[in-house]
């Protein structure tokens, strides 16, 4: 099994900053990929940023430029600096790994709101 726990989110200010965290704990030996996810209400959860075991990252286009992902293999942590925010990220954002074949683990969520 594996724990996420995430952490940095608040409220802030249009064009403001924050700095998502993601703490990783359990079994995460063979975990490829880690990711975030985030929904907005009343609607789906969606891809915003992910990285693999090799590094390679890939965004949603909504946010490439203004977010950064990135994984600290020895602290088990994973980051996503969020830079220029708009009310549009407002949303719940949740840590997500993957482990080959099919095993998926989330943490609970981190509430992120951007005013306007």
């Amino acid at each position: 099994q594996v724990q996420l726990v995430e952490s940095g989110g608040g409220l802030v200010q249009a064009g403001g900053s924050l700095r998502l965290t993601c703490a990783q704990s359990g079994n995460i030996a063979g975990i490829y990929a880690m990711g975030w996810y985030r929904q907005a209400p009343g609607k789906q959860r969606e891809l915003v940023a992910r990285i693999t075991s090799d590094g390679s990252t890939n965004y949603a286009d909504s946010v490439k430029g203004r977010f950064t992902i990135s994984r600290d293999n020895v602290k088990k942590t994973g980051y996503l600096p969020m830079n220029s925010l708009k009310p549009a990220d407002t949303a719940v954002y949740y840590c997500h790994a993957a482990r080959l074949p099919l095993a998926h683990y989330w943490g609970h969520g981190t509430h992120v709101t951007v005013s306007s």
